[in-house]
């Protein structure tokens, strides 16, 4: 498939743009060295002691093991966090903050990601929505009150067992503290710290009327669709344009543009148009 009148359509609307919307979901990470959770087997790859225990992503994703057996719960969770301090935002990223500079455009990040790679990466905190919450902010499991705060906690992972040496605690009540992040299952999430990059977003949002607007969004699949749908309702802003680079699942029609390749590929061949 020749993608080359894609590309030049997607550079074309990005040097046109006056505001930029960064959308992406896990396919983001993968170009940065970030498994791939996609299906059963493409986590036990990365886990390989949950497939011993017949446990999904989702199994390891619940809030009820916070409660049941908090180690097992910080196993998964704490090994996330290690990995994601340890992760170097990849090339793509700094393409993308060299655009917004370059065109000076307006921008706004919102990921259904919970890694923090884009605040690690450059990108302005107060102008990023994380759906799902973030890895690297805590709260009480109860919990007592909706204090969120940030992840300083140090773990490490027996990777036989998946269980934490260490369990954080909420500073007020001593129970188990947990991820700020949405889980499978989870009833007990304070959404607070997001609703407000919600509110952000909603007001960039309304600045950008009449304005040419690109979406690029990178990475986001149909099984969980927060992203797609988020870059499909800004897509249908008169005078936008979304790019939706994609590997697996690419498609949107016209005048949108497909680009069925990974998010660091597709932003690379992007920018060499740009040049």
């Amino acid at each position: 498939m020749d993608l080359s009148k894609h590309f030049q359509d997607a550079a074309d609307s990005i040097r046109a743009a006056h505001a930029l919307v960064i959308t992406a979901g896990a396919g983001m990470g993968v170009d940065s060295g970030l498994p791939d959770f996609r299906g059963n087997s493409g986590f036990w790859k990365a886990y390989p002691p949950y497939e011993k225990l017949g446990l999904s992503f989702v199994d390891a994703a619940n809030p009820e093991h916070f409660e049941r057996d908090p180690a097992f719960g910080w196993g998964f969770y704490g090994h996330r966090t290690n990995l994601y301090r340890a992760t170097v935002p990849h090339h793509g990223f700094h393409i993308l903050l060299d655009w917004i500079e370059r065109f000076a455009l307006d921008s706004f990040v919102a990921t259904s990601n919970v890694d923090g790679q884009f605040q690690k990466a450059g990108f302005a905190e107060d102008a990023i929505l994380e759906f799902h919450g973030s890895i690297h902010h805590l709260q009480c499991t109860r919990p007592c009150s909706n204090r969120i705060w940030e992840n300083r906690e140090s773990f490490r992972i027996d990777e036989q067992t998946m269980t934490s040496d260490h369990v954080p605690l909420c500073s007020r009540c001593g129970s188990t503290a947990r991820p700020n992040i949405l889980m499978f299952g989870d009833w007990s999430w304070i959404e607070d710290r997001t609703s407000l990059q919600q509110e952000r977003f909603r007001s960039f949002l309304s600045r950008q009327s009449g304005k040419r607007v690109v979406v690029v969004e990178m990475g986001a699949g149909t099984a969980i669709p927060t992203v797609r749908a988020t870059s499909e309702r800004i897509g249908a802003f008169a005078n936008a344009r979304l790019i939706r680079i994609n590997t697996r699942e690419p498609q949107i029609s016209p005048p949108h543009i497909p680009l069925p390749c990974g998010a660091l590929e597709g932003l690379s061949a992007i920018n060499e148009l740009l040049r």
